[in-house]
């Protein structure tokens, strides 16, 4: 009888041990949620958040590699569709999303550079989508790229 009393009070308390360690996973995941998710305004239709407009590329090397990401959520509560992303030059080459973006979901507007073009630069890339805000987003890249260093004649 005393191990059966033993038995059943330890059956008990990894019970509450196993629910309270469920309890303290689900609060992790909560506070995890909370800071990886930001307080995006919210939209009532079709959302489309960018989290930086602007991408700085800073000082780079000819030739570099020029291939940057804008990083886009769907802040509403309808699918996004992007339809379009057109580079203001040739020298700008966008990609994006050819699936809808779900409410909620993020997704990345690619942009390459060509780096081979000496100087400073600020180029946009026009999204067209059916966001409720407007159906046209200008993204921004802007830097400097410097000239190779002269090679040394082979002697």
């Amino acid at each position: 009888m005393k191990k059966f009393i033993l038995m059943f009070a330890a059956a008990a308390l990894l019970g509450s041990y196993s629910a309270s360690a469920q309890d303290v996973k689900a609060k992790k995941a909560e506070v995890k949620k909370a800071k990886t998710s930001k307080q995006l305004p919210k939209v009532d239709g079709v959302g489309l958040f960018v989290e930086n407009e602007t991408i700085d590329y800073g000082t780079i090397n000819q030739g570099a590699n020029g291939a940057r990401e804008f990083v886009i959520t769907n802040n509403g509560t309808q699918p996004l569709i992007i339809t379009n992303a057109i580079g203001s030059c040739g020298c700008t080459v966008p990609t994006f999303p050819k699936e809808p973006i779900l409410p909620g979901k993020t997704a990345v507007i690619g942009v390459k550079y060509d780096t081979n073009r000496v100087g400073p630069f600020q180029k946009t890339v026009t999204i067209t989508s059916n966001a409720t805000s407007g159906n046209s987003k200008i993204l921004t890249i802007k830097g400097t790229v410097n000239a190779k260093a002269a090679e040394a004649p082979k002697s």
